[in-house]
């Protein structure tokens, strides 16, 4: 009989990474959860370089991984999955970003991070990712463009801009928040069908398991999908009260060790439904 749930999506922003980083509790945990034969991933819409990709490594060495809301899928070799953001689309996500006057970020397949503006939030953002963008014209930028984002304070003039980008054709929107950076949405558009979902269900074939065999462990809006189809979802102790209530358990908040908790769940209830052991 297999594991119950062998994989376990675990993502970053407020779930591994809280306001002091990655608490050494959750490093501890991962080695005992890869001990009991279970997959780690993260589960991200950050880019997969810099910290996050340091992190990924961390938690499952030879794993693959999801970055970018799913635009994206890293393996030990490099990519494995790319879905581009269709370039009618990126061009008038630009337009907006230029019209409103607000944040924006661009990412390619190939690792490429751009932006034109100097906004203390994007220089923010590039400290807590853990490497630069190049700034440049975004008219002309190299590489499969496969994310972008809009990196504003929440409400305000965002909200308008919101209803603009939702009407933009073939698109995708993915909406976070970091403890790195409070008070600020991590606003990100992929291409239509992108989503933590769609890598997720390809991820688990890749280990030959199903979503039912997979555990989902967040703490935002842009988890719940996952939270709720996975066969396990953990939501984390600073989750908004939607997503807790979609979760089979939560756990305390990340710095109280709370993914440790939620890994530990994982390899126990996987204990309690491994089958008895023959009597002969």
């Amino acid at each position: 009989m297999t594991l119950v749930i062998g994989l376990v999506l675990i993502d970053v922003d407020g779930t591994l990474y809280g306001p002091d980083g990655v608490p050494d509790c959750a490093w501890a945990a991962a080695e005992l959860a890869r001990a009991a034969g279970i997959h780690l991933a993260v589960c991200t819409g950050r880019p997969g370089r810099g910290f996050a990709l340091e992190y990924a490594r961390r938690l499952d060495p030879t794993g693959l991984h999801i970055f970018e809301s799913g635009a994206v899928v890293v393996g030990r070799s490099g990519l494995e999955r790319v879905f581009p953001l269709p370039a009618e689309a990126y061009q008038s996500l630009l337009e907006l970003s230029r019209l409103a006057g607000l944040p924006f970020e661009v990412y390619t397949a190939e690792g490429g991070f751009y932006r034109e503006s100097e906004h203390p939030y994007l220089l923010a953002h590039e400290r807590m990712l853990g490497f630069p963008a190049e700034v440049r014209d975004l008219e002309r930028v190299p590489g499969q463009i496969i994310r972008v984002q809009y990196v504003v304070e929440l409400g305000g003039a965002w909200e308008v801009l919101r209803q603009r980008v939702l009407k933009v054709a073939g698109v995708e929107l993915h909406e976070a928040t970091s403890p790195g950076i409070p008070g600020v949405g991590f606003n990100s558009v992929t291409a239509q069908g992108v989503s933590k979902l769609s890598a997720a269900v390809w991820l688990a074939e890749r280990y030959g398991l199903t979503l039912e065999q997979t555990a989902m462990v967040g703490d935002g809006e842009n988890d719940l999908e996952l939270i709720r189809t996975a066969g396990l979802g953990i939501a984390m102790g600073n989750a908004p009260a939607s997503v807790k209530a979609a979760a089979r358990y939560v756990v305390p908040r990340v710095e109280e060790c709370g993914l440790a908790e939620a890994l530990r769940r994982v390899i126990a209830d996987n204990r309690a439904d491994a089958p008895s052991p023959t009597i002969r």
